[in-house]
């Protein structure tokens, strides 16, 4: 075969794109951080993923138009909190772009951004070490400084365009 036979395909629609990958359930995290002003911004991600656990850094993936990703750029510092079974509204609620979404949720002050600690299994409070170009979102690059953790509680999840929870069994 000589190189002038090689055929690159093209890249799939992205409409089978998103039917893939909503084969491959996730779990649900709410990211948040503060703005300079001290104003807290977040939005539910399912685009997180462990990346090294020395130093300890995850990445997630933001819409690159996102006001959270703006605000955690400029602070440097986000939380990622993942949602516990009971918490579906919560994730939604961080979908839905709605303006009041911090005055509808319990949520305190946190070492990289806001927590929802009543709504999660765990939280990890995290400073930006860099960034990427992932298209339509940013590739932020977090070393995990804090981690708080609720015992006993089930993961929430999500695929197939539904959520559900984590068995015990």
């Amino acid at each position: 075969m000589t190189d002038a036979s090689i055929v690159v395909p093209q890249s799939v629609a992205p409409e089978a794109f998103r039917t893939l990958m909503s084969e491959f359930p996730t779990g649900v995290a709410v990211v948040m951080t503060y703005d300079r002003a001290g104003r807290p911004w977040g939005m539910t991600c399912s685009s997180l993923c462990s990346l090294s656990v020395t130093p300890p850094t995850l990445l997630v993936c933001l819409r690159r138009q996102s006001p959270t990703l703006a605000a955690l750029l400029q602070t440097g510092t986000f939380a990622v909190n993942l949602l516990h079974g009971d918490a579906r509204a919560v994730g939604e609620l961080f979908s839905s772009g709605a303006a009041d979404r911090f005055d509808r949720v319990s949520w305190r002050w946190g070492g990289g951004g806001p927590h929802v600690g009543q709504d999660t299994h765990a939280i990890a409070d995290c400073r930006v070490v860099r960034t990427a170009d992932g298209g339509t979102h940013v590739i932020v690059f977090g070393e995990v400084f804090a981690v708080t953790t609720a015992p006993g509680r089930s993961p929430l999840l999500y695929g197939r365009q539904r959520y559900s929870t984590w068995s015990d069994n």
